[in-house]
């Protein structure tokens, strides 16, 4: 199962056409495209499961971001999100509080990912604890060769801390780590590859190597 190149010409219309006036008039463009996803994450799913049971069969429909934008903060008033996104998390919530493997389906902006993004406080203290009392552990993670060369590092897009956080020691080996206020790691994918009938195996194998991560920062949530 692949995406299909008509799925990226449609998300790739609704960004030069993001009116509801447009998108109306294109709604079986649009149904497509999301079937087109569900399909091909439904057999993302079954891959995930070969390697992390955890993971179960939630309903992927209820853990598709929905398209349409909350504008009501935004000084952005397009109505329309110009990606589809699948999250795929054990308690089948698109906004779960745990880590998780998620896909981005964007021309020329797709990726796979796993982690955390911007946690809740007291998420963010647990997975920080655990960083630090399992130094080792943790970057041994990051250090596998298959990590390092496909993912590099975890993700500093996001805003990192100047200094360490109180709390924790600032000469701590974990120093850098405990900064970040996101925790996850991330693969472009470029549109050959979305579209190749090889997808489900590529984003499969990222997750695979990924999932040591997921566990880690999921053990530090739930028991911290």
């Amino acid at each position: 199962m692949q995406i299909e190149r008509s799925t990226l010409d449609f998300l790739q219309d609704l960004k030069k056409n993001n009116d509801r006036e447009w998108f109306h008039a294109s709604r079986n463009r649009y149904e497509a495209a999301k079937n087109n996803v569900l399909e091909t994450a439904s057999e993302l799913l079954v891959a995930i499961n070969r390697f992390d049971s955890s993971m179960g069969y939630p309903d992927l429909r209820r853990c598709m971001f929905r398209i349409a934008r909350d504008t009501r903060f935004s000084a952005d008033k397009s109505p329309y999100k110009t990606n589809l996104g699948v999250v795929f998390a054990p308690d089948g919530r698109v906004h779960s509080p745990l880590s998780r493997f998620y896909m981005h389906i964007e021309p020329g902006a797709s990726f796979v990912s796993c982690g955390v993004y911007l946690p809740e406080p007291e998420t963010l203290r647990s997975i920080r604890e655990a960083i630090d009392d399992e130094w080792e552990t943790f970057r041994a993670i990051l250090d596998r060769k298959a990590f390092k060369t496909n993912l590099g590092d975890l993700s500093r897009e996001d805003r990192v801390l100047k200094r360490v956080p109180t709390g924790f020691d600032k000469d701590s080996p974990a120093a850098e780590y405990l900064k970040l206020t996101s925790f996850y790691a991330f693969k472009d994918l470029d549109d050959d590859t979305v579209c190749s009938p090889g997808y489900v195996e590529t984003a499969a194998g990222l997750f695979r190597i990924m999932q040591p991560l997921n566990e880690f920062l999921n053990r530090a949530i739930l028991n911290g």
